[in-house]
């Protein structure tokens, strides 16, 4: 079977096919929690549509998502325009890039959980620590796949512009550049969740604010419907930040290739 020939799937088709599935994936767990689990286990759809309801239109759920929002989309952001230009260096200097690997690859190896309250200590509890544990999840991946975008690049035309004497800031930004455009963009889509649960961690262990709060604070008063909205809240944000994502790469490389 010839897997380039076969057509693509129709957007609205597939729309329909995901709420299809949400549907039945809801349908089967409000199901579970009536008749088969106690719903103090596993929360109940309902109770926590009823819970999301009264949070986002009386309480301060919008305050708490836009909190981690901002947290984790700043801590992307900070990794991509650290990150892309460090990758392209080890690019670029392939002897920086062996001399740092080593050190590099253990501070990557790292639980960043465990550095969530070595953050807390240097930068307090205010919005940089949640901000630099986002940023820790994130950056060591756009720097690992914007250095392996690079190393794809086609030797040849990289051979042919030398022998034309073109310019380096020519080939980075005609050649070297645009090669790494689907490693970047995949990397944010790896980011987006990942940042979401640096986050989180960061929240979790000091802040009066934002979803990770809401999650540990829930928990402590042994409310599981307000624990489950939480994570409902970070799944569906999630979800959202990814399809935005993917809106913008569609967007940028139709215009671009």
């Amino acid at each position: 079977m010839d897997i380039a020939a076969t057509s693509p799937v129709p957007i609205r088709t597939k729309v329909i096919a995901q709420i299809v599935l949400g549907v039945v994936m809801v349908a089967s767990w409000e199901a579970a929690a009536v008749w088969f689990i106690d719903p103090f286990w596993i929360g109940k759809p309902s109770a926590i549509a009823a819970r999301l309801w009264t949070e986002f239109v009386d309480g301060d759920m919008i305050g708490h998502t836009g909190i981690t929002l901002f947290h984790a989309v700043t801590g992307l952001v900070l990794s991509l325009v650290i990150g892309v230009p460090i990758g392209v260096l080890f690019a670029l200097r392939p002897f920086v890039a062996d001399t740092v690997e080593p050190y590099f690859l253990g501070f990557y190896s790292l639980p960043r959980v465990a550095l969530a309250p070595l953050f807390i200590l240097w930068f307090g509890i205010g919005s940089i620590s949640k901000i630099m544990m986002a940023f820790s999840m994130v950056v060591f991946i756009v720097i690992l796949n914007t250095h392996e975008g690079l190393r794809g690049v086609d030797r040849d035309l990289v051979d042919m512009l030398k022998s034309m004497r073109a310019k380096r800031l020519y080939m980075l930004r005609k050649v070297l550049l645009p090669s790494i455009v689907p490693w970047v963009f995949a990397s944010v889509r790896i980011g987006v969740g990942l940042a979401l649960v640096g986050a989180v961690i960061g929240e979790l262990l000091g802040a009066n604010r934002g979803l990770g709060w809401y999650v540990e604070h829930s928990a402590g008063r042994v409310d599981i419907i307000g624990v489950f909205s939480g994570l409902v809240v970070l799944a569906v944000l999630g979800m959202a930040l990814n399809e935005v994502v993917k809106a913008i790469e569609s967007r940028f490389t139709e215009g671009r290739y």
